[in-house]
């Protein structure tokens, strides 16, 4: 099988990954319940990454590190602490229903779409300009789940600071590929899953709170420390780290964040970026009119495409028959496939990790060609 969802999750992890993750469940207690041995190794490992994550991704130390159990625990965290009912939240036209739906569950908010079109991130500066004045709070992806579109985070970023509107980021496609700047850009709240493109296991996840950040928990009970209170702790990251941490994949995102320092972010980047132009081209070339490709400058490493005359998710099928792994459909982002205008058919998508190899993409686009002569 050549593997090719990587915005799902990267399958194919740094062999230390593995080892750490069985290493540390013969050996790790449980951290911060215990004074002995096994307890007090436990605890060092979660700092650990702490410490190595704090570094990564801009963080105000490592007490603003916030082991979660995936992305869109994160994002549930950071959105119900700052969003209230009747609030105005702005968002991009690119977000996951790890954003919307999260905003859905709170009454009354109003929710602002700041759309512009595919690739034009001037565009979506504008409309961000145009929405950011009266809001309470942004959420805003970095990077398209569905069309690997870069956005202007930066950008948005200082929009945000200048109308002094809280923002949220949300990395699931950019950490481990992208910068991640939490206090350059002045977030409250960056959120990022340990399984995609940090190369952890899955289960995993970091929540890195800003330094004004104040983040209700949506999580109550132990925590190792101030047992005779029944409020949380007041202070982070026990505020909103309730129960049995996942010690042995936490062990695990520990070697993943070592791989992606080690390799460079920016190489990793460069990497998948060339196997996406690369699709691209080859895609056109050889299927001509029979798919509607959709890539431009500001994309990352993952690839959208639409087989004309056929169902995506049954030409996805087609393609594992032949030893493909992609995904189709709407890839729980409907209002990323409403701005681009793909509701209706979805995509198939083509995600790349740094263990992928041209050779694969030069077959895959071979696949592809084949199923649409049939």
């Amino acid at each position: 099988m050549i593997y090719l969802d990587s915005a799902a999750t990267t399958l194919q992890k740094p062999p230390a990954v593995l080892r750490s993750v069985l290493y540390h469940g013969q050996r790790a207690a449980n951290p911060g319940r215990g004074g002995y041995a096994q307890a007090f190794y436990a605890s060092r490992v979660v700092y650990r990454c702490r410490t190595q994550a704090a570094r990564l991704f801009d963080a105000v130390d490592e007490g603003h590190v916030v082991m979660t159990s995936n992305a869109t625990h994160g994002l549930n965290i950071a959105i119900r602490s700052l969003v209230k009912p009747g609030d105005t939240v702005v968002v991009s036209g690119y977000e996951h229903n790890a954003v919307t739906r999260t905003l859905a569950a709170i009454p009354e908010v109003t929710v602002r779409v700041a759309s512009g079109p595919l690739f034009a991130p001037q565009a979506l500066l504008d409309a961000f300009r145009r929405q950011l004045p009266g809001a309470d709070a942004a959420v805003c992806t970095h990077v398209s789940n569905v069309f690997g579109y870069i956005l202007p985070i930066g950008e948005i970023a200082a929009l945000c600071r200048r109308y002094g509107v809280p923002l949220v980021v949300d990395a699931s496609q950019s950490a481990g590929t992208l910068p991640v700047e939490t206090e350059s850009w002045g977030a409250q709240y960056v959120a990022m899953p340990g399984h995609k493109g940090l190369y952890g296991p899955q289960g995993t996840g970091l929540l890195i709170c800003g330094k004004d950040a104040s983040p209700q928990p949506v999580l109550y009970g132990g925590t190792g420390s101030e047992s005779q209170n029944q409020a949380m702790p007041d202070f982070l990251p026990d505020r909103l780290e309730a129960g049995t941490q996942n010690v042995c994949g936490i062990a695990g995102l520990n070697e993943g964040l070592r791989f992606v320092r080690e390799r460079g972010t920016a190489a990793i980047a460069a990497h998948e970026q060339r196997l996406t132009r690369l699709l691209a081209r080859l895609l056109r070339e050889r299927c001509g009119e029979r798919v509607t490709v959709f890539a431009g400058e500001e994309q990352s490493g993952v690839l959208s495409f639409r087989p004309n005359g056929a169902d995506c998710e049954a030409f996805a099928a087609a393609l594992a028959n032949r030893g493909f792994a992609v995904r189709a459909g709407l890839h729980c982002a409907p209002l990323a496939h409403q701005t681009a205008g793909t509701l209706e058919t979805g995509t198939v998508r083509a995600s790349f990790s740094a263990f992928n190899r041209e050779e694969e993409v030069r077959a895959f686009a071979d696949a592809v060609c084949g199923e649409l002569k049939k």
